[in-house]
């Protein structure tokens, strides 16, 4: 089983955090891979929470070919980062030669665009740039976004954090909210781009499990938004359905746990608002899942949310205190990072339940 965590913090926490709460779980992943999405922004992307970070890894060439696709689409560059590694022969990682993460200014002929004209440039470029790395073998990108950074890496998830000098405390790279996973894809190929988290648009979901109804989700998805690619993994699906449902339908969260795991007929009919449900039910059938797994999310205003199957066999956690909130696969996690809290408080969502984490750290429980 893969194990999963998000962390979401009234304080800017270090990616080192995310780093601990899956090291004491290490006997749920095979050292396939690390990976980590960063929202709300601290350190030095602290001020340029307005702007979009282009997030990959890549070589010379690929480098240059995205310069020159960021130069034909009017972005300028405001600041270049790239991370200080601690190479060495007995660290098990697969690196890439570049890893490049940039924060750009939009093009000058976007001063008075809209939001949603912004975003879809946003869209149309990463899409571009991943076209252009992948048909050069020259590197992948994995989110082009304000106030997000994605890091993706194959490897042993200690040996990553040692190259990338990520056990190290400090205060220059830090984030509000954390999402990650200690494993590859196991089911099909292992390349970088498998790796939860998995985000478009602002949304983040990571996903311990399989999804057996990949097939379906993948064929009908598809057709349904041009940033709906990839599918390197079955667990991409449900990123793809809560985008889907929430950004361009514009339902509230509360209807995405009725379309991934529907309620029976009978159970739907005493509702009601079993209308409602009954329409979801058939005109979402392609978007149902099943398999064992457990659904970690994060939404564009920063809320974090989970979900189950709707047998339960997949587990999951939450734990907090006063500042913090963490979701994950094992107890041990919350007791490895936040060993002050109250145990007793945790709460072990069951399989119709979705667990809402707020802005202001409350705990709600929506059930289905």
């Amino acid at each position: 089983m893969c194990r999963i965590g998000a962390i979401k913090s009234k304080k800017y926490i270090h990616p080192s955090q995310a780093l601990y709460l899956m090291r004491s779980q290490q006997k749920g992943h095979d050292n396939s891979g690390f990976a980590m999405v960063m929202q709300d922004l601290g350190g030095i992307f602290k001020d340029y929470k307005d702007l979009p970070i282009l997030s990959m890894a890549c070589t010379e060439e690929g480098m240059n070919i995205v310069d020159n696709i960021l130069s034909s689409e009017g972005f300028t560059r405001v600041m270049h980062w790239t991370p200080e590694t601690n190479p060495s022969p007995n660290l098990i990682i697969e690196t890439m030669p570049l890893y490049v993460f940039l924060v750009l200014q939009y093009p000058k002929s976007y001063k008075y665009a809209t939001q949603e004209e912004k975003e879809d440039l946003l869209v149309n470029t990463r899409l571009k740039i991943r076209k252009a790395l992948e048909k050069e073998d020259k590197g992948y990108v994995y989110s082009f976004w304000p106030d997000v950074l994605t890091l993706k890496e194959i490897g042993d998830p200690k040996d990553i954090g040692t190259y990338f000098g990520l056990w190290k405390e400090n205060s220059e790279f830090t984030a509000k909210v954390i999402t990650a996973q200690c494993r590859q894809n196991t089911n099909y190929d292992i390349v970088r781009y498998a790796a939860h988290p998995f985000f478009l648009q602002g949304y983040t979901t990571l996903a311990n499990g399989e999804n057996t109804f990949y097939e379906k989700n993948k064929l009908f998805q598809q057709s349904l938004y041009k940033g709906y690619v990839g599918f390197e993994s079955d667990s991409q699906c449900f990123l793809y359905t809560l985008h889907y449902l929430n950004k361009i339908l514009k339902w509230p969260l509360t209807y995405y746990k009725h379309t991934i795991t529907p309620l029976p007929y009978d159970d739907i009919m005493k509702r009601e608002d079993k209308a409602v449900l009954l329409k979801i039910k058939e005109s979402l059938a392609h978007l149902e899942i099943n398999g064992p797994n457990t659904i970690i999310g994060a939404m564009p205003d920063g809320t974090l949310f989970t979900v189950c199957d709707s047998k339960k066999l997949r587990p999951v956690v939450i734990g907090k205190t006063d500042e913090t909130v963490v979701i994950t696969s094992e107890v041990c996690g919350l007791n490895e990072i936040l060993p002050e809290r109250n145990w007793q408080d945790d709460i072990y969502p069951h399989e119709r339940e979705t667990v809402i984490i707020n802005n202001d750290l409350r705990v709600e429980q929506w059930q289905q």
